[in-house]
C-alpha cells in the first residue's frame, strides 16, 4: 500500500458513481416548506449564483469557470432540466439538475441544498421530487456521482434512496480557492495548503 503525494495547490478526491436500474417503490415523503421551481434556460449569472451558494461549501467550481458559450450550451439544452428549491419567500436554497441527453438515462448532475438546510429532512423531500422527475417514460437508468469532498452523509444518503455504487475513481484538480475562484474560507473542513490568490 502506498501513498501518492498531491501538490499543495491541488486537491484529490475519490468519486463514487451510483445508479438505479428500476424505479424505486413509492415511499412517504416528509413535507417540506420548499417548492421545486423549473428554470428553463436560466440567465447564466443567476445560475452561477445558485451554483456557488449551494456548491461552494463542497468546492463545486466547474460551472463557475466554464466558458459562457459552453455553459449556455448546457443551460439552453432542452434535454437538461434545471430546478431551484425555493422557500415561501421565493429565495433559492437548493438546486437540482437532470441530464437526459443520453437516451434511456437520467443523470442527477447536480443535487444540493445550502448547508443551513441539511439534516432537516429537506434532502429527502428533494430526492423524492428528483426521482419522480427522473423516472419518466423511456428512462431505464438514473445515476449520480458523489465524492469525498461532498457532505460526509452524501454517499449514505444516495444509498438510502436506492442507488447502488458501481464504480470508484480518483479525481485531482487545482484547488479553486488557491486560484481565487472560490473564497479562501470555502469548505473549511478541507485545508488550503498553498498561498491563496488575493
Amino acid at each position: 500500500m502506498g501513498l501518492t503525494p498531491v501538490p499543495n495547490d491541488q486537491l484529490a478526491t475519490i468519486v463514487t458513481s451510483l445508479e438505479m436500474r428500476a424505479r424505486p417503490p413509492l415511499r412517504p415523503v416528509r413535507p417540506s416548506p420548499l417548492a421545486l421551481v423549473r428554470w428553463p434556460a436560466p440567465a447564466s449569472e443567476r445560475y452561477r449564483t445558485l451554483f456557488r451558494r449551494v456548491g461552494g461549501p463542497w468546492l463545486w467550481f466547474s460551472r463557475l469557470v466554464m466558458a459562457e458559450e459552453t455553459l449556455r450550451g448546457i443551460l439552453d439544452n432542452p434535454a437538461i432540466e434545471i430546478y431551484a428549491a425555493t422557500d415561501r419567500a421565493g429565495i433559492e436554497l437548493g438546486m437540482l439538475e437532470l441530464d437526459f441527453r443520453n437516451p434511456g438515462n437520467c443523470e442527477l448532475s447536480y443535487f444540493g441544498l445550502v448547508p443551513e438546510l441539511t439534516g432537516k429532512g429537506n434532502g429527502g423531500w428533494m430526492m423524492g421530487q428528483a426521482l419522480a422527475l427522473a423516472w419518466r417514460k423511456g428512462v431505464e437508468r438514473v445515476w449520480v456521482h458523489t465524492c469525498t469532498l461532498d457532505h460526509p452523509s452524501a454517499l449514505g444518503f444516495y444509498r438510502h434512496y436506492g442507488f447502488t455504487p458501481y464504480r470508484r475513481t480518483i479525481e485531482t484538480f487545482a484547488d479553486p480557492r488557491v486560484a481565487g475562484i472560490l473564497p479562501a474560507d470555502a469548505a473549511p473542513h478541507i485545508p488550503v495548503l498553498a498561498a491563496v490568490a488575493r
